[in-house]
């Protein structure tokens, strides 16, 4: 009874309380909060949205592969910005096209703002003319041609310069198609297919959230048996959008977000905020059923709907503290990694999920305190300790080993694939085949090889007899077709140049990768940087290579030191990050065999690239974990309530499951149905990490929380609760109880 009246002069008990004193200011306040939230992230304060501000693509960490593109973009190359449009089928040797097409590359040429503007046609012999020939395409048979015109920016225009000048050119880009007579054209630019990602991104948010949030609400509808108690976790996860989307608005700012981290940390914050909304609004009607015990809720029952709130607050809220912060902890392992893609998914997903936190323990219960009697329904009578859960638990505990045997042998038989990863870094493949930004870009690699980028760039600022009598020998290197000198620039007097080397296999091939290695190990008899799309893949996973350790110690030591404080054990920690790395791992098999190998490819709609994105593993098994535990410690907070209050190990572990197992399994389903937004997704890297994430909750939630732990706990007893003796002083002294 001494904790009981403790916990209610806790921290979090005052705070329900005062909530439940006012909860109109409270709701008043958060819908304030939530329109600004909204506007911010629209643009509507300062013109310039989220959505504005994302950039998208290279997977790039600090490396030698940067190093490389610094020191040809510190000499004044590769930096400039460029439209390039490529037409088929056109009678190009036809004087009267080609006379029309020099008139339109001239218009192009005088506009301010154009570096150059280059175009087969225009040259002495036009398509024929051996110095346009990377630029020309011969299509035998009908004497038509293909041919490419690239316009080149100036460095260092304003950003309504350069979306003015684009459309200058866009009109004269119409004009040559016209000129040319060409049965086909295509634009395309890094610009035009980072903002069809980001589109596309965006699209996939509004179809992903457009879908959940409804479809969440009928199943909170059939869970809670009503559509009130159904509405007000839904519009805490409303308020959570909008405070995500406004979070991710200000990170903007300081880091280079990539799109699909907003995609990632809004539909994270949108399931966290239902999910804790699920668990405050059952507990707030528990703990009114507990107060009234029968009693019809009168006109005078104030009073009891605020210690209600109060208690709600202080034990579920107690719950909702805990799991935000074992999430926020998985979430800040990726703050370990040097590359900006990583940090900022762990920053703003830390962020989010504080914001979660203040959504469950203030606009929640002050919504629960003002729809207290249509909550009740009339119903106030205490809920029965028997029930489905109550039953599997109990059917559990009588043959534990059988069942910690079998479902051991499943989690590991899925887990298998994954100790065969292979993973990459794709380019335009993250987007659909459909996708005209990914045509442009295969159509031109394929018609155009010599004008795509080199599959490895070995940059150095050497003399230049020396540089050639290298690159001579480069073309003898195990899957090197050609390699071929071009100096990009001057800095600080000194000369800088670039071997482009191209392979048999394409920038991120196995010998290519093989090749980066070799070069790095045995490189030129001179000092030089190799960079490319390899180079950088090696470097990112370098990098979670070297931080990797740091990470998950740090992790695994702070969730440990959390569940001590929690549980006063030390088996029930380690018991639980070790179900939890079997959980991740099958999840990870199952992702390797549906995208790596290709199967399911017809039902997801997605093309195979042969191998999983290389950021995809870090994230699920950083988010995956934090919602694992997060599910661990909702069941874990009863079953502990339950032993402090004097109930043996199976009896707590019994009741617990049975108050708790509708809502891990409620909350699970509503996870799995926002993040299955995810796998309808057409870029590629949120499908695969909606699938990851589909599949480790639904893992979690049904082999590990519902078998695995009670038959663990079944087995070990009272041995659950074990910490040497002077942890225990430790946990009476700092421990976190009821």
């Amino acid at each position: 009874m001494s904790r009981h009246r403790a916990s209610r002069t806790s921290l979090l008990h005052r705070l329900g309380t005062r909530t439940g004193r006012h909860p109109k200011a409270v709701v008043a306040t958060w819908i304030a909060l939530v329109v600004a939230f909204f506007t911010l992230a629209l643009g509507g304060v300062t013109g310039t949205g989220l959505f504005d501000q994302l950039h998208s693509g290279d997977m790039t960490t600090p490396g030698e592969a940067q190093d490389a593109r610094e020191l040809i973009s510190d000499a004044g190359g590769g930096d400039l910005d460029s439209d390039t449009l490529m037409v088929s089928g056109s009678p190009a040797t036809d004087p009267f096209v080609r006379k029309g097409v020099a008139e339109a590359v001239e218009r192009i040429h005088e506009m301010d703002g154009v570096e150059s503007v280059v175009n087969p046609l225009v040259l002495k012999d036009g398509v024929k003319d051996p110095k346009g020939a990377p630029l020309v395409l011969d299509q035998p048979g009908d004497r038509r041609y293909g041919f490419l015109t690239v316009v080149e920016y100036e460095h260092g225009l304003g950003e309504e310069e350069l979306q003015q000048v684009r459309r200058d050119v866009d009109v004269q880009f119409a004009q040559i198609v016209t000129a040319s007579q060409a049965t086909d054209s295509q634009r395309g630019s890094l610009k035009r297919l980072i903002d069809e990602v980001v589109d596309q991104v965006a699209g996939d948010m509004k179809v992903g959230e457009g879908l959940a949030l409804p479809i969440s609400f009928a199943v909170m509808v059939l869970v809670f048996g009503g559509f009130l108690a159904a509405g007000i976790p839904i519009i805490g996860a409303i308020a959570s959008i909008g405070g995500a989307l406004a979070s991710l608005w200000g990170f903007s700012h300081v880091l280079d977000l990539d799109a699909t981290v907003v995609n990632i940390v809004s539909v994270l914050g949108l399931g966290l905020c239902i999910d804790y909304g699920l668990l405050v609004v059952s507990r707030f009607r528990e703990e009114m059923r507990d107060l009234l015990d029968g009693a019809p809720l009168g006109e005078d029952s104030r009073e009891l709907v605020i210690e209600a709130t109060g208690r709600t607050v202080d034990r579920a809220g107690r719950t909702v503290v805990f799991s935000a912060v074992t999430v926020a902890i998985a979430l800040s392992g990726l703050l370990f990694f040097p590359s900006v893609f990583m940090r900022a998914a762990g920053a703003a997903g830390v962020s989010v999920v504080i914001l979660c936190l203040v959504v469950a323990t203030t606009l929640i219960p002050a919504l629960c305190a003002l729809s207290a009697r249509r909550l009740l329904r009339g119903r106030t009578e205490r809920t029965p300790d028997t029930g489905v859960f109550a039953t599997l638990a109990a059917t559990v505990q009588k043959a534990p080993w059988v069942v910690m045997a079998l479902v051991l042998a499943a989690l590991v038989v899925m887990a298998l694939p994954a100790t065969r990863m292979h993973v990459t870094s794709s380019g335009v493949e993250l987007l659909p085949t459909s996708s005209e930004q990914r045509q442009f870009f295969e159509d031109l690699a394929d018609d155009y090889p010599l004008l795509a980028a080199p599959d490895v760039r070995v940059v150095t600022t050497a003399d230049a007899t020396e540089v050639r009598a290298w690159t001579t020998e480069a073309t003898t290197l195990p899957g090197v077709e050609s390699a071929e000198v071009t100096t990009v620039g001057t800095l600080d007097g000194e000369s800088v140049r670039s071997v482009d080397l191209r392979t048999s296999d394409g920038p991120l091939g196995n010998e290519t990768r093989g090749l980066v290695t070799q070069l790095r190990a045995q490189g030129p008899p001179f000092d030089a940087k190799v960079g490319g799309q390899a180079a950088d893949l090696a470097d990112f996973t370098g990098s979670i290579a070297d931080n990797a350790p740091l990470a998950i110690g740090t992790v695994i030591l702070a969730t440990f030191i959390l569940l001590f404080l929690m549980t006063g054990s030390v088996v029930v920690p380690i018991k639980a990050l070790l179900m939890n790395v079997v959980s991740l791992g099958a999840s990870l098999g199952v992702l390797v065999w549906v995208f790596q190998d290709g199967h399911l490819e017809s039902l997801l709609g997605y093309s195979s690239v042969g191998a999983v994105e290389v950021s995809i593993p870090v994230l699920v098994l950083a988010f995956g974990f934090g919602l694992s535990m997060d599910y661990e410690v909702f069941l874990l907070s009863r079953i502990v309530e339950l032993h402090e209050r004097g109930h043996s190990t199976n009896d707590a572990v019994r009741l617990g499951l049975q108050r708790s197992g509708k809502i891990i399994t409620s909350a699970a389903l509503l996870m799995i149905i926002v993040f299955s937004g995810f796998v309808l997704a057409k870029v590629l890297a949120v499908k695969e990490t909606g699938v990851a994430l589909v599949l480790a909750i639904a893992i979690d939630a049904t082999l590990v929380r519902m078998l695995l732990v009670p038959a663990t706990m079944s087995v070990l007893g009272e041995w659950n609760w074990w910490a040497p003796r002077w942890m225990k002083h430790l946990h009476t002294r700092f421990g976190i109880t009821e």
